[in-house]
């Protein structure tokens, strides 16, 4: 059961970091091409709590686990 939730943690945390980089490469090229229209200030946000959420929960699926099992 342990070993679900953890590769359910990693799928999720996959989507998350498509998701996060995606909306930070389109402020960041906001920021270069109009400044005015830019919201980098949140994309940080929002990395910064992605990476608190990957480091608390992991990115990897947990293979050499169910080998084991």
């Amino acid at each position: 059961m342990k070993t679900t939730a953890k590769k359910l943690y990693a799928y999720a945390n996959h989507i998350l970091i498509s998701l996060v980089s995606t909306v930070f490469g389109y402020n960041l090229y906001q920021a270069i091409v109009h400044p005015d229209h830019s919201n980098i200030g949140l994309s940080i946000i929002l990395m910064v709590l992605t990476s608190i959420m990957v480091r608390k929960y992991g990115y990897h699926s947990t293979r050499k686990e169910q080998k084991d099992i």
